[in-house]
Order: C-alpha cells, then sequence, then structure tokens
C-alpha cells in the first residue's frame, strides 16, 4: 500500500510536463503573455523606482530619494 501512494506521490508531478513544438510557440509568445507586456512603462517604473527609492535594478548607486537624478 506504501508503493502504491509513494509511486502515485513521484508519478503526478511528470504527469503534467510536455514539450511545446515550434509552430504551438507563437500562441504562448503573445505580447500579454510577457513579464512587462509594455518595455516603455517598464523602464519608466523602473526610472521612476530607481529615483524615489535610491535602487537599481542591477545595482549601484541611486539618486537621493528626492527625485533629482
Amino acid at each position: 500500500m506504501h508503493w502504491l501512494c509513494l509511486a502515485i506521490v513521484i508519478a503526478a508531478p511528470l504527469c503534467g510536463c510536455s514539450s511545446v513544438r515550434p509552430w504551438e510557440r507563437e500562441e504562448l509568445a503573445r505580447p500579454e503573455m510577457a513579464w512587462e507586456p509594455d518595455p516603455l512603462e517598464a523602464s519608466l517604473e523602473s526610472h521612476i523606482h530607481f529615483s524615489k527609492e535610491a535602487a537599481l535594478v542591477g545595482g549601484g548607486s541611486g539618486g537621493g530619494g528626492c527625485g533629482c537624478n
């Protein structure tokens, strides 16, 4: 009985794995599926965060928090 439960626990995550064929990637590569659908807006948000919080995503030194970088 324990072996059956163990087999189910091991096999369950493997059932969700599938490969994506090249002609199916077009549907998955829609702009709304991206982490940042609008790169310009993401860049602006990053600049605002950098200016206000003295933090830069890639590291380094930022502004003083007053927005005047």
